[in-house]
């Protein structure tokens, strides 16, 4: 479900594409030191938007430099740390397995079996860390689970169960800055949700399964999702300008103004010729 909040690249300035570059190679390499080299099969831009997010709030101190991996051993990658971005490297391995555990139980596939397998003896951990996120994770995925077997007609109550989640996730700590960022990520999380109902709307036809927009009775119509879209795209962005953000706050804006629609459309288009 994850994947559609990213940075348009074309429209970043150079020194912008390698801090990009660099938190998400942070993140990879965080979630190697942290959990194990297949782990990193399941990372998303939407961690670093998530890190970015944090880091430009709290703005602490980073280590990083250019070094080698095992992924890109020819070529020295810039990467940075911080605890934030230690965090959604977490959050992204937590991710990846409660939602291979959901596609196991969707439609038994082996993949996801065995994606599952690659993350389990991290969550014990991770979950120990961040107690308050694993639960939201956990209650996300279990009360979607029953939507869809009720195959709710209403596709608010679905897309407010992944906000709750991504609240949670945006909330590092409680404190001053949570009623916004809980606001913010709300509204991300509907946004990312309703996103994935339109992008997976034939596909979901097809296969008999629980879509939102299908469920309600609406049939094909990409500008009516896109006025949902919108709308969750403006409260969140609304709660984010009330954030005091400096630090990278042109990349964040990009990702957020721009980069976020252009991954819609172009996965949209991939989806309505069928290459999705």
């Amino acid at each position: 479900m994850f994947g559609y909040v990213s940075a348009s690249t074309s429209e970043l300035t150079q020194a912008q594409k390698e801090r990009y570059g660099a938190v998400y190679c942070g993140i990879c390499r965080r979630i190697r030191e942290n959990a194990s080299q297949l782990s990193r099969l399941g990372l998303s831009y939407d961690m670093a938007f998530l890190a970015l997010l944090l880091s430009s709030l709290y703005e602490p101190e980073e280590i990083g430099g250019p070094k080698a991996c095992s992924l890109h051993p020819l070529r020295r990658r810039s990467w940075v740390d911080n605890e934030y971005i230690s965090y959604a490297a977490d959050m992204n391995v937590a991710l990846g397995y409660y939602n291979a555990l959901d596609d196991w139980e969707d439609d038994r596939r082996l993949s996801a079996k065995a994606v599952s397998a690659v993350f389990e003896k991290h969550i014990p951990s991770i979950r120990s860390r961040y107690p308050r996120q694993c639960q939201a994770i956990e209650a996300c995925i279990r009360e979607l689970r029953v939507l869809e077997a009720e195959g709710c007609a209403n596709p608010d109550l679905p897309a407010n169960r992944f906000g709750a989640l991504m609240e949670e996730l945006l909330v590092y700590r409680k404190d001053l800055w949570e009623d916004d960022l809980r606001q913010m990520g709300m509204a991300l999380g509907r946004f990312i949700y309703l996103t994935d109902a339109a992008i997976d709307y034939r596909r979901d036809v097809k296969k008999n399964r629980y879509n939102p927009f299908a469920a309600m009775g609406m049939g094909e119509d990409p500008q009516k999702w896109e006025r949902y879209l919108v709308l969750a795209m403006a409260r969140c962005t609304q709660a984010y300008e009330r954030l005091p953000l400096v630090q990278d706050k042109p990349l964040l804006d990009n990702i957020l103004y721009s980069g976020v629609w252009i991954e819609w459309r172009r996965q949209r288009k991939a989806a309505a010729g069928g290459t999705k």
